[in-house]
């Protein structure tokens, strides 16, 4: 896969201040080469079209940076449409000096003329930044667009299992190959669930040595299960570990319920946990954009996501707590308590995981899914996890809202959101919000 890259367009004309111009554009790119190690830019400002052109036959981008280094009128824009498809971030740069003097800018003039031709040209959400190069809200939002331009990218070479199909009446979890590979780029995978349990059933005592070690190692009472569970345990994650490495998968949403406990008579649930602390997004009840959506937060934080059910709301705590029957990463419970394991909380069969999730300043709840007339549209939540132990049997996880709880939770199941979210740890509301843009998706901040 081409490496991804990202385009300084500094674009203006020389009948302005140009000393004025040149200090911005030197701050520019330094602040640009301190976000990103793979930043293509020009040896000067583009002041004119015929050196605007000579680079844009330089450069392959995945992100361009449209800057107003001064004012340019909408054909040096038009120009960079018409050679690339690729996101646009428009950035205007603050007018120096305000002394009743000369204009030395005039950037913002610069900008409404690039933004009319963008909007004339394209579909989707105009990226912006208003701002000069040392602030550090500039700073943060250049670098949240070119991580949600970095992850576009990389969701071209995401591979996305479905083990199993959804269970009756879960149906919002079910992808179709062909709109995963149209709105996000990604590759669907399928496999009955049947296989990876056939293939589990195949391996030794001996052979499994190994994925029970591993498991022990990162929870706490698993010895206390009966052997045979504990050993299918093994066996399951040897399968699907294998799996994993075998597809290159990324994110995946496996079948659980009733097969693993009906046909194999030990749940997927811990298996589901350990993947997720390996950085595979891994989902339950075969929920394929609840993956899709864990996957999205682990890339943007580099941590494990927790995935579940909205279950109780405390107005006067101003809190949801999120809860599942427990395949929660171990790196996610509480340190006091560790990732104690339990049994399934209504089929009584273990190995599942039962914590409480440690405690996060800034969490953001999130989930891709369908919006009701067709399409995509994201659910975007800001909040705090609180130190709080296990709420109910199984994981679970206890969010204060930045906003009212009581008015997230109506409003969002009067609008028909899916039962299934993502809580990540760590505010990535701007980068969530600048991707889903990019593809095209409806976002609904609550």
């Amino acid at each position: 896969m081409r490496k991804f890259n990202v385009a300084y367009v500094p674009i203006g004309v020389p009948t302005f201040h140009i000393p004025s111009a040149q200090q911005e554009f030197d701050k520019s790119v330094i602040l640009l080469k301190s976000l990103t190690d793979s930043v293509s830019v020009p040896g000067e400002m583009l002041l004119t079209l015929e050196k605007l052109n000579g680079f844009l036959d330089e450069i392959n981008p995945d992100l361009i940076v449209l800057q107003n280094v001064t004012f340019a009128n909408s054909a040096y824009t038009a120009a960079v449409l018409r050679k690339f498809k690729c996101p646009v971030l428009l950035w205007t740069l603050r007018e120096p000096v305000i002394d009743g003097g000369r204009l030395r800018l005039n950037s913002l003039t610069g900008a409404y003329s690039a933004a009319n031709t963008i909007k004339q040209l394209r579909d989707e959400p105009l990226q912006y930044v208003y701002g000069s190069p040392e602030e550090n809200g500039v700073k943060t939002q250049i670098k949240a667009v070119i991580k949600a331009a970095k992850l576009k990218k990389e969701l071209e070479n995401l591979n996305i299992a479905s083990i199993g199909h959804t269970p009756e009446g879960f149906g919002f979890g079910r992808a179709l190959d062909n709109e995963l590979l149209k709105v996000f780029g990604a590759r669907l995978i399928s496999i009955e669930a049947r296989e990876l349990i056939e293939t589990a059933k195949s391996y030794s005592d001996s052979e499994i040595e190994e994925y029970l070690k591993d498991a022990e190692s990162r929870t706490v009472g698993l010895e206390n299960t009966p052997e045979r569970n504990r050993k299918d345990f093994a066996r399951l994650y040897k399968a699907y570990d294998e799996f994993v490495r075998q597809n290159n998968i990324g994110a995946l949403s496996s079948r659980c319920w009733p097969d693993f406990f009906t046909s194999f008579g030990t749940p997927v649930c811990a298996v589901l946990a350990m993947l997720n602390d390996l950085g595979v997004a891994a989902a339950c009840e075969a929920d394929a954009f609840g993956a899709l959506s864990m996957y999205i937060g682990m890339y943007f934080t580099g941590r494990a996501v927790f995935f579940g059910d909205p279950v109780s709301l405390n107005e006067q705590e101003n809190t949801i707590t999120f809860w599942h029957c427990g395949t929660a990463a171990c790196s996610l419970a509480r340190e006091a308590q560790g990732a104690e394991i339990g049994v399934h909380c209504n089929r009584k069969i273990g190995p599942t995981l039962e914590f409480g999730c440690k405690p996060c300043e800034n969490v953001t709840v999130f989930r891709i899914g369908k919006a009701p007339k067709g399409g995509f549209r994201a659910f975007i939540c800001g909040g705090e996890a609180l130190d709080k132990p296990k709420q109910f049997n199984g994981t679970s996880v206890v969010v204060k809202t930045d906003n009212s709880a009581e008015n997230i939770v109506k409003s969002s199941v009067k609008a028909g959101f899916e039962p299934h979210f993502a809580v990540i740890y760590g505010d990535v509301t701007a980068e969530i919000s600048a991707l889903c843009e990019m593809l095209g998706i409806e976002i609904c901040e609550y």
